[in-house]
């Protein structure tokens, strides 16, 4: 598989099999990923992968968080945050691209509100990795986390699985910080569940289009 066909490939996968990763194959991916860019070569990047028993424990605390109505504490501010015009656009265009898929129409708001609490849940993922950097750092920093991240998914399409990055999983970083040796000082910037994905989940049959090339890029010579 070369790079294009990686990017291309690569979609936000909701549906997972139970299967785990095997132990020598994450440490593989996550290796690989590592050699993202960053400026100055920082690599400002802290990540935690979460599998197994302690998976389902954190699942079921921040569930229990969720559930409870507890506000959230992210410590970045959230990427729908101050959005206007096409990115709104762009927004409410994918959330109904996604409802659409289930079936769900825009009066259910308790199905809509079970279909979200589906972030909480790792849409089932057997793993989910907790990214964080300093939170002192700023938006150049975060850039290059968001390097990392993409080098990161696309080292798992390249060995056969999927993955799902959630900023909805950093609103609740308390009992992620209770489990995992995060570096004093850091904020979670989200979360990414990864797996198998279950082909023949309904959720997986979300296809979300992009903007066209001229509306995204101005070429001058």
């Amino acid at each position: 598989m070369n790079v294009s066909d990686a990017v291309k490939t690569r979609r936000s996968i909701r549906g997972y099999k139970p299967d785990p990763v095997a132990p020598e194959l994450l440490k593989k991916i996550f290796d690989q990923a590592r050699f993202a860019p960053s400026n100055c070569n920082t690599q400002p990047w802290h990540t935690v992968v979460v599998s197994g028993q302690a998976r389902k424990d954190l699942q079921a605390a921040m569930f229990a968080e969720m559930s409870a109505g507890k506000a959230p504490s992210p410590a970045f501010a959230p990427g729908d945050q101050n959005l206007t015009g096409v990115y709104k656009d762009r927004q409410y265009q994918c959330a109904m691209d996604y409802y659409g898929t289930m079936g769900i129409e825009r009066h259910e708001k308790d199905k809509r509100f079970a279909l979200m609490m589906k972030n909480w849940e790792f849409f089932d993922a057997p793993h989910v990795a907790f990214i964080s950097m300093p939170a002192n750092l700023g938006p150049v920093n975060a850039l290059d986390v968001g390097i990392y991240l993409q080098t990161l998914m696309l080292v798992l399409v390249e060995h056969g699985l999927a993955s799902c990055p959630q900023g909805a999983l950093a609103f609740y970083p308390d009992e992620v910080f209770k489990i995992a040796n995060i570096p004093e000082g850091n904020g979670i910037i989200c979360g990414l569940s990864f797996g198998y994905e279950d082909v023949g989940a309904q959720i997986n049959n979300v296809t979300i289009d992009r903007a066209t090339l001229d509306d995204l890029v101005q070429f001058i010579n």
